[in-house]
């Protein structure tokens, strides 16, 4: 059976960031969240036995605590992609891809994926990321490049503060 290794941040300007990795990577980050709704989650989504084990994440908990005072601008993690249908892999892959401080529309994301009629389907796929922050869906606007759809944390306010933390200039 899989196991996923699991910790938590402690404090951060986000609030305690719970984390998951798998022997393959990186597969989640949910914020807020108390340990027990983050097991309950991943044990929803994933068939593995699940363990609290801080020291199996030290590297993605220290890179998020880096990110969110804002010393940090790319992770590199390894991400277990498997976790992902196909649509969301190439739609977050895409999304993994912007910058630092830039923004991309849902629909330029889909004329990138070769699918400009897509961009709905690019938000559904936005919207489901287990691993927001380290694919950093907050990254993607609407076509009005404004702020449409968050799910972490305090939705947009949230989305906003990432954005405002890397300097990206947002309507």
């Amino acid at each position: 059976m899989k196991t996923i290794s699991i910790g938590h941040t402690g404090p951060t300007p986000l609030g305690d960031l719970w984390v998951a990795v798998s022997e393959n990577g990186f597969i989640a980050v949910e914020f807020p969240a108390t340990q027990d709704e983050f097991m309950a989650w991943l044990q929803k989504h994933h068939s593995a036995e699940i363990q609290f084990a801080p020291e199996k994440v030290a590297d993605a908990l220290a890179q998020l605590r880096e990110y969110a005072a804002g010393t940090r601008r790319e992770f590199n993690l390894p991400i277990d992609w498997s976790v992902l249908n196909a649509f969301q892999q190439k739609a977050l892959k895409l999304t993994y891809d912007i910058p630092y401080g830039e923004t991309r529309t849902y629909k330029e994301i889909a004329v990138e994926m070769g699918n400009p009629r897509a961009a709905r389907a690019v938000g559904r796929a936005e919207a489901t990321n287990p691993m927001p922050i380290v694919l950093p869906c907050h990254r993607v606007v609407g076509s009005d490049k404004k702020l449409h759809g968050y799910g972490a944390g305090d939705g947009l306010d949230t989305k906003a503060w990432l954005l405002k933390l890397e300097g990206a200039v947002i309507t």
